[in-house]
């Protein structure tokens, strides 16, 4: 059953018989038919040689026995060449289902290889795609370290530069408010000033004669009035003035005050 099986598997050309072999049967089948014929022949020319003693019948017997010696010996001679031809045929036959045989092994490694090759390259790509998951996962986490760091320095920077605009802008403030101050208090002394001198009299100086009209800016100071006298102890006139006042004095009507 096993062998059938196995038969069954080869090609046509590794179980049809080569040419070779078939001529050697075809020419075994006719020196078989001929030794037969001959055979026939020499059991004939026996069977006369039994009944005729004569030359001829022991002649023509004779002659039958040469050719199917001669017969037997060519039998023997394409049984030799079958042989061969069949033992070449069996040669070609085993290297055709040796050449199958191989073929379908190195069929069978393959898809073996294809198969494995799959395996491999999915056993692989999955370790491939962790290493490269972990290779990701530490420089992303690097990165953010990184970025975490430049936003904490720019939050520093910002914190910083916030820290002195304020400080700027409250110095400024303060000398803004040092300044309306100060401005203020300058502006309050100064009426204060104003007012003391208006009110208050001062000793040893003549009120101040002002004109009707007021003039823009500051105002003209009134001149001292000759005949206005100081408080307190008189000054001590000179003679030389005293005779210069007796001869320029008038008779009459006074002089204007000076405005």
């Amino acid at each position: 059953m096993a062998r059938v099986a196995k038969k069954s598997t080869r090609t046509t050309g590794s179980t049809t018989a080569s040419p070779i072999v078939a001529r050697a049967q075809k020419a075994l089948v006719a020196a078989n038919k001929s030794l037969a014929a001959q055979l026939d022949r020499v059991a004939k020319a026996k069977a006369r040689a039994k009944k005729s003693k004569s030359v001829a019948v022991k002649t023509s017997l004779a002659n039958a026995n040469s050719k199917a010696k001669a017969m037997r010996v060519k039998l023997a001679v394409v049984k030799i060449d079958l042989a061969k031809a069949k033992a070449m045929d069996a040669v070609r036959v085993a290297e055709v289902a040796a050449k199958e045989k191989i073929a379908a092994l190195s069929e069978s490694l393959s898809a073996k290889a294809n198969k494995d090759l799959a395996a491999a390259l999915k056993a692989f790509e999955s370790r491939w795609m962790k290493t490269r998951a972990k290779v990701h996962a530490r420089k992303i986490k690097a990165a953010e370290k990184k970025a975490e760091a430049k936003v904490k320095a720019a939050a520093k920077k910002a914190a910083a530069k916030t820290r002195e605009l304020e400080k700027r802008a409250a110095a400024k403030l303060k000398a803004e408010a040092k300044k309306s101050t100060a401005k203020k208090k300058t502006t309050a002394k100064k009426k204060t000033t104003a007012k003391k001198a208006v009110k208050a009299k001062r000793v040893g100086r003549p009120k101040r004669a002002t004109t009707a009209a007021k003039r823009a800016g500051r105002p003209k100071r009134a001149t001292r009035t000759t005949a206005a006298k100081r408080v307190g102890r008189p000054k001590k006139t000179s003679a030389k003035a005293t005779r210069a006042t007796k001869k320029t004095a008038r008779r009459g009507r006074p002089r204007k005050k000076a405005a």
